[in-house]
């Protein structure tokens, strides 16, 4: 229960509360202009500020984010479980609490600051905190969809327009799964049940998603068909078993690669000695050509060429002729002999490079049937690499054909596990027809209050999981919408009223009341006021002055109207709201 709503500025109107039934309401003067707004004052505000002291976060679009409420503290008191206790939050510094009153018992308990002089909390773990003391949520819990105490206070502290849009949401972006987690805790069903429903989900639409890329060829390389895997699964196999057969037949030799360069330098050494052999050859031939070829002139010859020509030598030139000729001769004996010396020199250099091209030869040869026969230590440890990267692909071939055996499985898995999971959850179901019929005998009973006869609300299980719907036959209205909500969460308080975990109060924004027709929020109101009166837990409202259908009130309600408004909102005064200022 809710006893105040405080703030350290003197500026703020401090809000107490009781148990039972509680109207803050916001008065319009006689003075007040058209630009005046009651919505303003700070009815929707003080919601937000009940919700910020019970954790939750600051949106830029909050009131409370607003730059003149920088530093505020706010503070509400409440009783949790019988005890009474007191919740600072600043707006400035909002990662903590500080906290007041007896938590001796709490599973987690503040620390003290020195700094402070108070005890202190962390957001998170007072929201766990909360969860356990008025839901009786555990602290910790490893299942992924669970509910939590800011999802289930929401629908006792229902805030903004996306929280009046279903009974069964609290604002607009709710997923599914945390809808049916929700209700069904609150309802006293199996939450566990919805939370399997989701993970079941999960996977259809993860092999949803799978089988949908694999169509657009987006997972082309990751699946491929079975005929194509196994195809390649046999291609590796061979592979792997060529590549172990080459490693242990593999002679590694240390000394490799100084061996390949002895072959590479002999080779290019027979290359030079060939091109000189080579060259000595074609030299030999030609100096025995030449040497074959020569020839001497005689006197006679000359002396006839005289003759011919009618010329006469005298006995001079005859002596000069004997001369050079001798001369001549002794030239090309010279030359002959010279010759003959570098045939034989060239011949011998031949025999010799003949030899040397031989042993050379023959030393590659026997380096080359080294390396024929061996390898290096460096090929022999990139072919064991090569035979553990083949393996390696292998098993991933062996995954793929493995997962996309289970991925054309998985339809049918998530069949039967769905159905399995929706039997379960069926019998579950029928044996908690005691806790479901309650919930619908106080829907009825409250619908029926307001309209003369029982509203409809069913719940069910269906293959996506739990299905609610509430209905009031022939009425069709937004202000009908809102008043099912209301049957929805007063029946909501109504079983939790029956628990000591319970939040103890519901509160409602005049939202709820938009479009309504005077006789049921007459009828509302008087019902919320009977019902947290009979059960003990509190009812909060906010409404316009104007809204309040006195008239439509019972003779009694109306002369006891006045002492349920613990505070008034007033648009004459600027400290006439809630802050105590505008802005």
């Amino acid at each position: 229960m809710i006893r105040a709503v405080r703030c350290d500025q003197e500026s703020f109107r401090q809000v107490l509360f009781e148990e039972g039934f509680n109207v803050v309401l916001a008065q319009r003067t006689e003075e007040s202009t058209e630009e005046d707004s009651r919505n303003k004052l700070g009815k929707t505000s003080l919601i937000e500020i009940i919700h910020f002291c019970l954790g939750s976060t600051i949106k830029s679009t909050d009131t409370l984010s607003a730059e003149e409420l920088q530093d505020w503290t706010f503070i509400l008191d409440l009783t949790l479980k019988g005890k009474e206790y007191s919740v600072h939050r600043n707006t400035f510094n909002r990662s903590n609490i500080i906290i007041e009153g007896d938590f001796s018992d709490w599973p987690i308990k503040p620390e003290y600051s020195s700094e402070e002089d108070s005890y202190i909390m962390g957001v998170r773990n007072w929201t766990s905190l909360l969860g356990y003391l008025m839901f009786d949520l555990p602290i910790q819990t490893s299942i992924k969809y669970n509910p939590t105490f800011r999802s289930l206070v929401s629908y006792f502290i229902r805030r903004g327009k996306g929280a009046f849009l279903s009974p069964f949401t609290t604002h607009e972006k709710q997923k599914e799964w945390d809808s049916q987690v929700n209700n069904t805790y609150l309802l006293g069903l199996n939450w566990g049940y919805a939370a399997e429903f989701q993970i079941i989900k999960d996977k259809g639409k993860t092999l949803k998603d799978l089988k949908k890329a694999a169509d657009q060829e987006l997972l082309t390389g990751f699946f491929g068909t079975l005929g194509e895997l196994d195809a390649e699964r046999i291609r590796l196999e061979e592979e792997v078993k060529k590549s172990e057969e080459q490693l242990r037949s593999f002679k590694a030799h240390p000394q490799y690669y100084d061996i390949e360069k002895e072959a590479n330098r002999l080779t290019e050494e027979i290359h030079e000695v060939t091109n000189n052999y080579t060259l000595n050859q074609h030299i030999l031939l030609k100096y025995e050509e030449s040497i074959t070829e020569e020839r001497d002139v005689s006197v006679d010859k000359v002396k006839q060429i005289y003759d011919e020509v009618g010329l006469v030598f005298s006995s001079n030139i005859t002596k000069r002729l004997d001369e050079i000729m001798n001369f001549h001769k002794k030239v090309v004996e010279n030359r002959k002999n010279y010759l003959q010396s570098e045939i034989d020199r060239i011949s011998r250099e031949i025999e010799e490079q003949k030899s040397q091209i031989k042993l050379l030869s023959d030393k590659r040869s026997e380096l080359l049937n080294i390396l024929r026969t061996h390898g290096a230590l460096e090929e022999h440890s990139k072919l064991q690499e090569r035979i553990t990267d083949l393996k390696q692909q292998l098993e991933e071939i062996k995954n793929r054909i493995d997962n996309l055996r289970k991925f054309e499985e998985g339809k049918s898995i998530l069949k039967i596990a769905k159905e399995e999971l929706l039997q379960r959850a069926r019998r579950d179901f029928e044996e908690r027809k005691t806790q479901r019929e309650r919930a619908i005998r106080f829907f009825n009973s409250n619908s029926e209050r307001l309209y003369a006869e029982p509203g409809i609300l069913s719940i069910d299980i269906a293959e996506k999981g739990y299905r609610f719907n509430v209905d009031i036959k022939g009425k069709k209205s937004e202000g009908i919408g809102y008043m099912k909500i209301f049957c929805y969460d007063l029946m909501l308080i109504q079983l939790r009223a029956m628990y000591q975990d319970m939040p103890g109060f519901l509160i409602h924004d005049s939202t709820i009341l938009n479009g309504v027709d005077e006789r049921q929020i007459a009828k509302a109101m008087e019902l919320a006021s009977e019902e947290s009166k009979k059960r003990k837990f509190q009812y909060i409202c906010t409404i316009n002055s104007d809204l309040v259908p006195y008239e439509d009130f019972s003779e009694k309600f109306r002369s006891e109207f006045n002492n349920f408004v613990r505070i008034e909102f007033t648009d004459e005064a600027e400290d006439g709201g809630l802050f105590g200022i505008r802005f």
